[in-house]
Formats: structure tokens, C-alpha cells, sequence
């Protein structure tokens, strides 16, 4: 009998079920109800939390941020089952299939199917709930550096690219000889820095605005 069992989906509608959920436009969809605005075209042009709380307030804001952190972290806790007919998180094909949906979740939030490919968000929230279920650990680790750096700062970008560095690094230390995931960990904190390189030059030229404080990010 093939490894994936009787009931098992076919690994590709899985794939395409876990980018149809990244894809699903939060932040968008936040806009057109609550204050019937794109916004694409208002504050950063982003589809983040971020955008969100400058132009709808901070409760939606932390509503679309849970909710960018569910459509990355439910792909990866419940599609390796159905696929694989593994429950085992130990065994190396659980992990690849985990880390491939995880990865087309981000990729859905980057590029949503929904508003045809035209806009998105940086992906930092989807990624948080897509190690939250691949390494839990590492991103709490990660999750009080983002909390330090920007109640320190008051800068959301900087806080997000140390989060995502520190995610990294502290990757290998929980998920010892799990090379897979910690490569993954490597490529979206570095992809993460680079969905984040206008608010670098900003940082380095002092004229980025602040989330917290007398002015609000552009992020």
C-alpha cells in the first residue's frame, strides 16, 4: 500500500490548499469592511498588520495579525496528516511535507491568488505562525526579541528583521540535525531582511517613521 494511505489527498491539492489559505487578503478584506478602503493605495501601499493599525486602528490590527499567523500556522499542524498519514512529527517526511506547505502559505501571502497577484504583505505574521507550528521554541525566542526591540525602538521594521534573524539562529539550537527546517529557518529570515531592504535605508539614513511614538512606520 502506498505510504499515503487510503484517505490520503494527493500531495499537490495540499500544496494548493496551503497557498489558497496564505492567499486569503486579510488585511484587504479589513479595509473594504470596516472603512470601505484598498489599502494598496493608502498609508505603505502593504497588506500587514502594520498598515492596518495606522489606517483601521490597533483591534483590527491585532485581528488581521492573528489571523495572517492562523493561515500559516493551520497549513502546517493539519495538511501533513492528511497527505502522508504520519502523525509522528519525528519522521523526516511529516517534516518535508510540513515545511513545503508552510512555504506555500508565506508564498500565498506574498502573491494572493485573490487580488491577482497585485499586492501583498511581507509575509513576517504568516511565517510567525508557520514556525509556531514547525519549532514552537525558536520562535518564542524570536517573539521577545521582536517584543524588545520594538518597545525599545519603536520601529516594527527593525523589530521584524531581528525577529526573523534571531529565528534563524535560534533554529538550530531546538531542531538539532534537522537540517531541512533549519534552512528553511535561514532562507525566510534572509528573505524576510529583503522585503524589508526601503525600511534599511531608511534606518541607515534616519528618516524612518515610528510605529510607537509621535510617528507612525512605513513599512
Amino acid at each position: 500500500m502506498s505510504e499515503f494511505g487510503p484517505h490520503g489527498m494527493p500531495g499537490w491539492v495540499a500544496l494548493l490548499i496551503a497557498y489558497l489559505s496564505g492567499s486569503i487578503p486579510t488585511a484587504y478584506l479589513a479595509g473594504r469592511l470596516l472603512k470601505g478602503v484598498d489599502l494598496r493605495t493608502v498609508g505603505s501601499g502593504n497588506l500587514g498588520a502594520t498598515n492596518v493599525y495606522r489606517n483601521l486602528g490597533a483591534v483590527p490590527a491585532v485581528i488581521v495579525l492573528l489571523i495572517d499567523a492562523a493561515k500559516g500556522y493551520l497549513p502546517v499542524l493539519l495538511l501533513p496528516h492528511r497527505v502522508a498519514g504520519v502523525w509522528a512529527f519525528e519522521r523526516q517526511e511529516y517534516t518535508l511535507w510540513a515545511i513545503a506547505f508552510g512555504v506555500a502559505a508565506i508564498f500565498g501571502h506574498l502573491k494572493p491568488i485573490f487580488l491577482l497577484w497585485k499586492g501583498g504583505g511581507k509575509g513576517v505574521a504568516t511565517a510567525a505562525g508557520v514556525f509556531g507550528a514547525l519549532v514552537p521554541a525558536a520562535l518564542g525566542v524570536a517573539l521577545i526579541a521582536f517584543i524588545v526591540v520594538a518597545a525599545g525602538s519603536g520601529y516594527v521594521s527593525l523589530a521584524s528583521i531581528v525577529a526573523a534573524l534571531t529565528l534563524a539562529i535560534a533554529t538550530p539550537m531546538f531542531a538539532a540535525g534537522n537540517v531541512p527546517l533549519i534552512v528553511t529557518a535561514a532562507v525566510v529570515g534572509v528573505a524576510v531582511v529583503a522585503m524589508h531592504g526601503k525600511n534599511i535605508q531608511r534606518l541607515r539614513a534616519g528618516t524612518e517613521p515610528k510605529t510607537f511614538g509621535k510617528k507612525k512606520e512605513v513599512v
